[in-house]
Parts: structure tokens; sequence; C-alpha cells
């Protein structure tokens, strides 16, 4: 089982903690795969990313305000690049991962067959606001996801099929606009599996005080309010893995102290023998399955 990190980068086409990323993923290098969504491929300089640039006929025309089409193209292309992908964890070029490589292994295998996404009833009028059109939806409809989640890949090919098969709702949904921050979770009520999804943001994400009228904070020096706010929705969240939006400007230093000494997110003892028990299962569950039906 392998992991899919789906970036979705713009503007300056970088990543703001490429360093941080590439000492990162290479812990868990044989659990992950890399896919970089982009505006302009020649406007990518580092070799890195260029190397998990997806295709050119993936790439599709997108803005801030129409972006679902960048989550399709890079789900399409991951199932299709490889099987194994069981999760796919959707990220920005400000994010930043805000655990330890060994906690975030953890997390995939003992919740690889679960969807991570914060949703609930859409916050905004909908009769005011034309975003994701919901007042031409039924009520039970009317929802809002976190625009930056983890699915499962069960969860992952509905969607895809979703876009295919219901393909008028799909673009009337995404016509209104910002639809990323609804058709996820409206996609997944229609499937009855809504409510099997843990309701936990992924990313640490300040929205209480807000860079500009549409983005949330960015963090840009790890002064102390800006830590405190980290500390204390790594303690409330078990499923915290990623951080946004991140500066250019974010001390490295701190990062890597959350990344790789924080206490809140070692795993102890009774883990470490979970996760290496879960590795070998997953590796080998046809095996242990077969086995198991014909000895009990």
């Amino acid at each position: 089982m392998k992991i899919a990190l789906c970036f979705i980068i713009n503007y300056d086409h970088v990543l703001h903690k490429e360093t941080i990323w590439r000492e990162w993923v290479a812990a868990n290098k044989d659990i992950i795969n890399i896919y970089i969504y982009y505006k302009d491929l020649k406007k990518i300089q580092s070799p890195w990313l260029q190397n998990y640039a997806i295709p050119e006929k993936y790439i599709n025309e997108t803005s801030y305000y129409h972006v679902v089409p960048a989550y399709i193209s890079l789900i399409k292309y991951a199932i299709q690049h490889d099987k194994e992908n069981q999760w796919f964890c959707f990220l920005t070029d400000s994010c930043c991962p805000i655990i330890s490589p060994e906690f975030f292994r953890y997390l995939f295998f003992t919740n690889y067959n679960k969807t991570i996404m914060k949703w609930g009833p859409s916050w905004w009028n909908i009769f005011f606001h034309k975003r994701a059109n919901l007042r031409l939806l039924p009520n039970s409809l009317h929802l809002a996801n976190d625009p930056w989640f983890v699915l499962q890949k069960q969860d992952a090919e509905y969607i895809i099929q979703f876009t295919y098969v219901y393909s008028v709702v799909y673009k009337k949904i995404c016509s209104g606009g910002l639809a990323n921050e609804s058709i996820f979770a409206i996609i997944l009520k229609g499937k009855n599996n809504l409510e099997e999804t843990i309701s936990k943001s992924s990313h640490i994400i300040n929205w209480r005080c807000m860079s500009s009228a549409t983005s949330p904070y960015v963090f840009k020096n790890g002064d102390k309010t800006e830590q405190l706010f980290i500390d204390t929705e790594l303690k409330n969240n078990k499923y915290a893995m990623f951080i946004r939006k991140i500066s250019p400007t974010f001390p490295d230093s701190i990062l890597k102290k959350y990344i790789y000494e924080n206490k809140e997110k070692k795993i102890n003892w009774r883990e470490k023998i979970i996760l290496f028990l879960l590795k070998y299962y997953c590796k080998y569950k046809y095996l242990f399955n077969f086995l198991f039906k014909i000895f009990i």
C-alpha cells in the first residue's frame, strides 16, 4: 500500500519548504508517491519537482474559483500510475509536514481505509453566495468540506465515477465557483459514505486571523503566538499531519523541531509493535486471509 502526495502548485511553481519535504519523504520513500499539478511546466525550475510533474495531457485550465479539475486530474493519474496508492493527500505549495515520518506512517497503516476530511453544513448564505450552486441542490446536500484533505482509494475512485455518471450535477456544482469546498462532501454524501469519514482536519489552518478576505493566516516567523496555535492544534487533533500556509520566511529549525522532536506526535512501544505487525499484514493480507479461512 502507498500514499499519493498530490500537490497543486501555482504562481512561482515552487514548494516553499522543498528541502524539508525532500528529507521527510525520503524517510518513507517505500510507501510514498508524489504528483505535481502545475499551471506552466516551463516555470518549474526545481529538478525534484520536475521529476514528479504529471503529464501535460492531465493539465486543465484552472483558477482560484475553479480548481476542482486539478483534483480530478491528480486522482485519475495517481490511480493509473500506481494501483497501490491507497491514500490521496491534497497539498499546496505552501503546505509543509508537521509530524514525524514515523507518526505519519503509523496514521496511514492504522487508517488506510478511511477518508480524513472535516465537513459539515455550509456556513455561508447559499442564496447570497453562488459558491458551488448549493441553492440548486436539495437541503441535505448543502454541505461544506475542508479544501485540503486525505481520500481513501474507494472514495477517490467513486469521485471519478461520479464525474462521468452524474456529469450534469458535477458541472452544475463546479460552475458555482469554489466548488472544492463542497463537492467532495456532496459526492460522498450521495454515496452514503460521508458519515464514515473521519471528520477532522488533516491540515493545521488558522482561519481566525486571516491574511486576506479569502486566505487563511500565513505563518511567517514562528513567534510565540504562532507556536502556541500550532501546539494547540497538534494536541487537540490526532489527525493533523500538515500545516498551511507556511511562508518561505518561517524558520526551518522550528518546523524540524515539530517534525522530529514533538513528544505529542511520537509513537510509543505498543504503537511500534502495531505498526510492525500492520506493515506485514497489509503487505501479505491476502495470504493471511487465505490461511485464516483454511485453518480457522
